[in-house]
């Protein structure tokens, strides 16, 4: 195995409650529908088949206070998707504490990629 500082990652999932727990997939699915106004097309990116980035949609809208994302139908000016101001809120923290934890850990990270052949 080579070094490859590049490959090394922190991947940090947070369980906020039993059965309910925000990591870098469903991060990743915020970000990419804050930038692309679309689940489907986040999904794509994510190449995650539509299905499943609605269930993660609808998982993470059932397990917060307030939905996570607001859809609109489609139709002849298609549809649309975007992010609450509570969605908008849990995606900046997560960040955040993903990267408070990837900084925590740079030393140790470095150390153990030291061991690698």
């Amino acid at each position: 195995m080579k070094k490859n500082p590049a490959a090394t990652k922190l991947h940090v999932r947070v369980t906020l409650a039993p059965g309910v727990a925000l990591g870098p997939g469903k991060a990743d699915l915020l970000a990419g529908i804050r930038e692309t106004g679309s689940i489907a097309a986040a999904g794509r990116a994510m190449r995650m088949s539509y299905k499943r980035a609605w269930q993660l949609v609808e998982e993470l809208n059932g397990s917060f206070r307030g939905p996570l994302v607001e859809a609109s139908k489609g139709g002849s000016g298609g549809g649309g998707a975007r992010l609450t101001r509570i969605g908008e809120d849990v995606l900046a923290r997560y960040t955040r504490l993903h990267e408070a934890a990837a900084k925590a850990a740079a030393t140790d990270l470095a150390a153990l990629r030291r061991y690698l052949r």
